[in-house]
C-alpha cells in the first residue's frame, strides 16, 4: 500500500467550501488524493452519483494530483484496490466525532493496514454541512458563502426545477 495515496470518500451532496478546504490541506499531506463519491450511500441525495463526480471534477480539473472516482461497496475494499493506506476525513464538531470514530474502527478491524486521519475543519466552516446548504438553497438563501460557484449555480438549477 502507497502512504501517498488517500481517499476522501463522502456522499458530497453537494461538495462545499468546507469539502474543498479538506482537499487542499490534505494535498499538504499526500501526493495523491481520490476524492471517492460513495455510490451507494443510503442518503436520499439531490445530486445523482454522476452529476456529484461531473462537478466535483470540473472544480478540480486543473490539479493532477486529484482524481474524482466513485465507488461501491466496502471503502476499505476500495482503499486496498487503489493501494492507499490512508483515509481522510473530515471533522466539524463533536458530534461528528463519535460515528467517524466507530466507522474509523470497524474499517481498521476489516482491514488492519487501512488508516484514518482524522482533519478538524478549518474553524470558518465548522458549522457548514451539505444538509444545510441544501435548505438554505431550497428557501433561496444565498449560498454563494458556502458552495464554490459551480456548485451554487448547480444548485440554484436544481431548486428552479423543482416545484
Amino acid at each position: 500500500m502507497n502512504r501517498h495515496i488517500a481517499i476522501y470518500p463522502g456522499s458530497f451532496d453537494p461538495f462545499t467550501n468546507g469539502h474543498m478546504d479538506i482537499v487542499h490541506r490534505g494535498l499538504e499531506i499526500f501526493d495523491t488524493l481520490i476524492i471517492a463519491v460513495a455510490s451507494n450511500s443510503e442518503k436520499n441525495s439531490l445530486f445523482s452519483v454522476a452529476e456529484r463526480v461531473d462537478i466535483i471534477s470540473r472544480l478540480t480539473q486543473d490539479n493532477p494530483r486529484l482524481k474524482v472516482e466513485t465507488f461501491d461497496g466496502l471503502l476499505v475494499d476500495y482503499v486496498v484496490a487503489k493501494k492507499a493506506r490512508v483515509i481522510l476525513r473530515g471533522l466539524r464538531a463533536v458530534t461528528d466525532f463519535e460515528f467517524e470514530f466507530q466507522l474509523a474502527q470497524m474499517n481498521h478491524t476489516v482491514c488492519p493496514q487501512a488508516e484514518t486521519l482524522f482533519m478538524m475543519t478549518s474553524p470558518k466552516f465548522a458549522y457548514l454541512s451539505s444538509s444545510i446548504v441544501k435548505e438554505v438553497g431550497r428557501l433561496n438563501g444565498d449560498i454563494s458563502k458556502f458552495v464554490p460557484p459551480l456548485v451554487k449555480e448547480a444548485l440554484e438549477q436544481k431548486f428552479s426545477q423543482t416545484p
